[in-house]
């Protein structure tokens, strides 16, 4: 099975910077593309950034310039910096790895609650 642990997540006035953290255990995910959902209150949950085995990145256009998606294959992990963050990045982030066992699956970490205060 496959196994993802976020943390880094946690409150941080507007304008600062978090960085989150995702280590994947029980399979190797450097073959996979992984990333960073986000829901907040009342919103639908959102596709903040991912990259592919490739290295190609995507950012949802609110974070781009902002937040910067990075992976290390060796460590088995991926990592979200966040910076300039402002009250609507407020929200729970989700880690996941898509394509690990089989092309569609999708793994899922267990959330870590982002806070900006304004």
């Amino acid at each position: 099975q496959v196994q993802l642990v976020e943390s880094g997540g946690g409150l941080v006035q507007a304008g600062g910077s978090l960085r989150l953290s995702c280590a994947a255990s029980g399979r190797t995910v450097s073959r996979c593309t992984m990333g960073w959902y986000r829901q907040a209150p009342g919103r639908q949950r959102e596709l903040v950034a991912n990259v592919n085995t490739g290295g190609l990145t995507y950012y949802y256009d609110s974070v781009k310039g902002r937040f910067t998606i990075s992976r290390d294959n060796a460590a088995n992990s991926v990592y979200l910096q966040m910076n300039s963050l402002n009250s609507e990045d407020t929200a729970v982030y989700y880690c996941y790895a898509e394509g690990v066992l089989a092309p569609n699956d999708i793994y899922w970490a267990q959330g870590t609650q982002v806070t900006v205060s304004s």
